[in-house]
């Protein structure tokens, strides 16, 4: 092994960006967290060599591939890693069997355990025990429930090892390895969008493309290597590798990187702000687009939110079930104030790191690094965190951005808060930046320059946690609760298909899934297409044929992690008219969506769930 290592001259861009990605607010919090002096961690940062051993460790926990961005030029690899024979799974959604087949062929050929993942099985089966998994994606199968909850299993398994301390390069398991199949020129060129929580959850796996037959041997000997060599992804600069990318529309994919000295970059960048659609207008999945007819406005929400959100010092809060249009109605709200000439920022919480939620120092730091990056202040932040220690982390944030954000700006600032139910897994910080947020939000009462704050706070779990009246953000401010769509919600939104649709369909559809937005719009979307008739779509429904299949069997696989929460949504399905469960129970059910809260009553949220969920159940029931 080499004594020493630095990165790549043209890959130094790149591993700076990675710095707040993965958490690290600066070099110094990066230091600390390593145990190591931060001048190595500035050696590394800039290109200058360091031990090999830090090397290792620095790209690890900034999640980078250390063979992709280290200087060999004048290092001998003879004895770097020896070959290993490692565990690999195949998830192929994409129905291209002939790949899938002859990947597993080369592999297993190799000396390599292979195996394709089965659709029903849940993917904690499989992935516990492997060392890679390879990901065939398509424009059709990046929309798939189950694909979303494969992956975001991968990721979990990696961080539970990661937090376990080991720390070598076999610590990421199990390594994503993308492979995007019948790419088009036109497609890529145009960037390929997908889901935004696919996207945030992939962006560190470096994708490549399969565009036919011709391909085929590259792929197969490229993760031949990758496999045999212990990497953890796919190299960045072959004629196959492709980026993740993020376009002006908004469009979270895959484009082609027209730089001619640098043609493929190593890991994707931070997204645009705001993160308008998520999917293309006709994909039921994620944010639905803003210029999308596929909208459908559920008066008076909007024109409240609208109006509110242009008066000094506003505060919104919405709240509701996942998949009910949270994020969409928040971008539009975003949208709406930066036509009125506000600054606006969406920031997303699911893109912290892990690490990030370590204390409420680290987290605050990370908060106030997205934001001053967005706006292209970053330069004052490590300056106002100097006296963090003395005044604490709190006031450290109220400085920068009274001092640094508000009064360098000459218009107001709107910041939509999305995902905020990642920061009730951690009281002690959910306290410190709740109370935060109501204290910046008091301050437009009495003080000029505070007025020009406004606050967007999206969340799906009801706040169970304790928190002091007093500083909670959750009782001030504009409440928005998402209703279901009602009647003639659902009638426009099926003439806006194209479908011509009398009051018997409409009902039809409502009496099987309630008003839920993503439900209806999933049997319009397949029915618009001639996919399926309604009424196939109602009697497959709570079957593994039915167009709802993915979406279900995902609801089961979480069910069955938690025991209590299996055991409560039993309860629901079987008694009726409803049942009383205690606070917590109701409360995450609630926000998973698979129930409604009658006063202390929870009954099914809809038929589907209901019929579903009692078949499985019992099934289970008479297994055990």
């Amino acid at each position: 092994m080499p004594r020493s290592l630095k990165v790549r001259p043209q890959c130094i861009p790149t591993v700076k960006s990675s710095l707040l990605r993965n958490g690290f607010p600066s070099q110094k919090v990066l230091a600390e967290d390593l145990g190591i002096a931060q001048s190595t961690v500035s050696n590394f940062l800039n290109g200058r060599p360091v031990d090999y051993a830090n090397f290792q460790e620095i790209c690890h926990v900034l999640g980078q591939e250390w063979r992709n961005i280290a200087d060999f030029s004048d290092k001998s690899q003879d004895d770097e890693i020896p070959q290993l024979n490692a565990k690999v799974a195949i998830s192929d959604r994409t129905q291209n069997f002939h790949l899938a087949q002859q990947l597993q062929q080369a592999l297993s050929a190799a000396g390599h355990e292979v195996s394709i993942a089965q659709k029903n099985h849940p993917p904690e089966e499989y992935l516990n025990v492997c060392d890679y998994l390879v990901l065939l994606l398509s424009s059709e199968s990046v929309v798939s429930e189950i694909l979303l909850e494969e992956v975001r299993v991968a990721k979990e398994l990696t961080n539970r090892r990661e937090e376990a301390g080991k720390s070598n390069y076999l610590a990421q398991k199990p390594a994503i390895l993308p492979i995007w199949v019948d790419l088009s020129p036109k497609s890529l060129s145009k960037g390929l969008p997908l889901p935004f929580d696919l996207w945030q959850l992939l962006q560190q796996s470096q994708p490549w493309q399969w565009r036919g037959d011709e391909d085929t041997s590259t792929v197969v000997s490229e993760i031949l290597s990758v496999v045999a060599e212990g990497r953890t992804s796919l190299s960045s600069d072959r004629e196959l590798a492709v980026n993740w990318a993020t376009e002006e529309t908004g469009d979270w994919g895959l484009s082609i990187d027209k730089s001619e000295n640098l043609s493929h970059s190593l890991t994707p960048p931070l997204p645009p702000s705001p993160p308008l659609p998520v999917a293309a207008p006709e994909i039921p999945e994620g944010q639905v687009r803003g210029e999308s007819s596929f909208y459908i406005d559920r008066p008076p929400i909007e024109e409240r939110c609208y109006e509110t959100i242009s008066q000094p010092g506003a505060l919104i809060r919405i709240k509701a079930p996942r998949q009910m249009g949270k994020t969409s109605l928040m971008a539009r709200i975003l949208e709406r104030s930066e036509k009125q000439g506000s600054r606006t920022i969406a920031l997303s919480l699911q893109l912290a790191n892990k690490r990030v939620f370590a204390n409420s120092d680290t987290f605050l730091q990370w908060f106030c690094a997205s934001i001053g990056q967005e706006l292209g202040m970053l330069e004052h932040l490590s300056k106002c965190w100097e006296l963090a220690d003395i005044i604490g982390s709190n006031q450290c944030c109220k400085a920068y951005f009274e001092q640094c954000l508000l009064s360098e700006i000459s218009t107001s600032l709107t910041l939509g808060l999305d995902e905020v139910d990642r920061v009730f897994e951690s009281p002690e910080i959910a306290d410190d930046f709740f109370g935060l947020l109501r204290a910046l939000h008091e301050e437009a009462k009495r003080r000029e320059i505070w007025q020009k704050f406004r606050l967007i706070v999206v969340h799906s779990t009801e706040v169970y946690i304790p928190l002091d009246i007093n500083k909670s953000p959750f009782n001030v401010g504009l409440p928005i609760e998402l209703p279901e769509f009602n009647w003639q919600q659902m009638q426009e939104l099926a003439i806006r298909h194209g479908l011509n649709w009398n009051t018997n369909k409409v009902e039809k559809l409502i009496n099987l899934v309630g008003g839920h937005p993503y439900l209806v719009r999933l049997a319009m979307y397949h029915i618009a297409r001639e996919d399926v008739t309604l009424d196939r779509v109602v009697e497959a429904a709570a079957t593994e044929a039915g167009i709802y299949s993915d979406h279900l069997r995902r609801h089961l696989w979480n069910l069955e992690k938690y025991p209590d929460l299996l055991a409560a949504m039993k309860e629901v399905v079987t008694a009726s008219p409803g049942v009383r469960l205690r606070s917590e129970l109701a409360f995450k059910l609630n926000s998973m969506g698979l129930v409604k809260l009658d006063g202390n009553n929870c009954t099914a949220r809809c038929r589907l769930y209901e019929q579903y969920f009692r078949d499985r159940l019992r099934e289970e029931g008479r297994r055990g």
